[in-house]
């Protein structure tokens, strides 16, 4: 027999559900679709689920909404049978059950990341540590020190023990010897940047040389180096040293490429930071390219800095991009579809709806709350009699009837805005939720098991006059454009200032 599975929905989403479910063709399992009779996910909780769904319940698996408020645990518990939450949109039901491949595995990747604290000579042992826990949140192993030449660091080893005693692991980054030395004799896990000749600063210590030639782009130095490392039982990793464009970019490419064919099992390492902080492009675009290069040439360390403002988010992106690029090479696949950490600007699948899905929506609409969604022709916006679309969504106001309602006026702005942003960069947009910038903005984390709280501006327009709106035909659209596009379930109260 097979499995039996059940699609927990709403009213507004019932359809669409259907279609996409009567689209898929031959599943491998029987489904079906339950309606417990509230308008949208959001407004499902534990209690109205359990009182309201059929009894006894004819299935083996509980597909529960993406954004339903609940524990799927705890139903689990209660009901006896598997429950899971599904995608929050259905566009993304299909990968959700294997069509188009499962959602990938990022949880591995083979390159460790060294993120460097170029200004710590000047911090204090507590700002030090702080900036160091979050580049580690970000996805740092390693935190290196960046010593700066000609100054001195008597704070060096109270820096390097500040890092430790927090279980960090830590680097020193100097072209002073005396100094590196003062940085293994403390505990520095890893000494950037040594050469065949001052290779001996590491003996009697923990710690591994990261070695550069001696002469800038002298392979024979580096492999010198390496051997005389490996001959004195030191483990070491390489660096050939990638250049700035212009500045010998192409041929310091062509290095890592000759260092790897002379030394298959080498450890090497990329110092990416003379393409993202030299180069005036976002860095997640760059990111990818060299750690693609990375994961060819199996280079498993890198050392990144955040200095320039627009590098800010660097060592989030190059965590993004070393997961994505294992997830792809293991499945000797191309670096697509696998996340979208680095997919800040422009996202692979901006629309969910079509102008049909939603124009059959604000038919089903009986109530004065706004929806807002995006598609290919604009911005929508629709509620009981009103459907407007656009690109331009400062022309909505006369329509929306919110003259007297501030509170109302002012979460409608919000939101239109938000998605005529996301509309413009060709971005997906959810109705209250944030954007999602990849690796570029962190992500806010909520407790997806409990109802979302109203907001401010719901609190307040609670005991504010609506004015009616104007009596305008049901549809009102900006240009040559169809009428209505995209959307998504509305949330508890949408289109009510939150």
């Amino acid at each position: 027999m097979s499995e039996r599975v059940a699609f927990l929905t709403g009213h507004l989403a019932e359809r669409r559900l259907r279609q996409v479910l009567d689209g898929l063709g031959d599943l491998g399992f029987e489904w079906s679709v339950l309606n417990i009779g509230v308008k949208v996910a959001a407004l499902m909780t534990e209690a109205l689920i359990l009182r309201r769904l059929p009894q006894p319940l004819e299935a083996d698996r509980l597909v529960l909404p993406g954004r339903a408020g609940v524990d799927p645990a705890r139903l689990a518990d209660a009901l006896g049978i598997r429950v899971e939450r599904g995608p929050d949109e259905l566009a993304d039901l299909p990968r959700f059950l294997g069509r188009g491949g499962r959602p990938p595995d990022l949880s591995r990747y083979d390159i460790r990341i060294f993120g460097e604290i170029v200004e710590a000579i000047a911090l204090s042992p507590d700002a030090l540590l702080a900036r160091a826990r979050q580049m580690h949140a970000d996805g740092a192993d390693v935190i290196d020190i960046g010593c700066k030449p000609g100054t001195p660091f008597p704070g060096l080893e109270l820096a390097i023990r500040t890092l430790r005693e927090a279980g960090l692991r830590v680097s020193v980054d100097s072209g002073n010897p005396e100094e590196l030395r003062r940085g293994a004799l403390a505990g520095a896990d890893f000494l950037l940047s040594l050469t065949e000749h001052t290779l001996d600063v590491v003996d009697g210590t923990a710690a591994v040389p990261i070695l550069i030639p001696s002469v800038h782009g002298d392979l024979d130095s580096l492999v010198r180096a390496h051997d005389l490392a490996k001959a004195r039982g030191h483990d070491c990793i390489l660096d050939p040293i990638l250049d700035p464009i212009h500045f010998g970019f192409a041929t310091s490419i062509t290095r890592y490429h000759a260092l790897r064919e002379r030394l298959p099992d080498a450890e090497i390492l990329m110092g990416t930071g003379n393409l993202t902080e030299l180069t005036d492009a976002d860095t997640s675009g760059i990111t990818a390219m060299l750690l693609g290069i990375c994961s060819e040439l199996r280079i498993r360390a890198v050392l990144i800095v955040q200095v320039s403002p627009h590098t800010r988010r660097t060592v989030a992106e190059h965590d993004a991009a070393r997961r994505m690029m294992f997830a792809a090479r293991a499945n000797n696949d191309l670096p697509k579809n696998y996340g979208a950490g680095l997919l800040q600007v422009h996202d692979r699948s901006p629309f969910t709806q079509t102008a049909d899905d939603i124009a059959l929506q604000a038919d089903a609409v009986r109530d004065r709350n706004w929806r807002i969604a995006t598609a290919p022709d604009g911005v929508h916006a629709w509620s009981a009699g009103r459907h407007l679309c656009g690109p331009d969504t400062m022309a909505f106001y006369p329509d929306l009837g919110v003259a007297g309602d501030a509170p109302h006026a002012f979460y409608l702005g919000a939101e239109l805005a938000r998605a005529e942003t996301a509309w413009s960069l060709g971005k997906r947009y959810v109705q209250d939720e944030p954007l999602a910038w990849g690796s570029a903005v962190p992500i806010l984390q909520r407790d997806r098991t409990r109802l979302v709280e109203e907001g401010h501006t719901l609190r307040e327009g609670r005991a504010v006059h609506v004015t009616p709106p104007p009596d305008r035909a049901a549809v009102r659209t900006q240009g040559d454009g169809a009428v209505a596009a995209a959307g998504q379930e509305a949330v508890p109260d949408a289109g009510l200032p939150r």
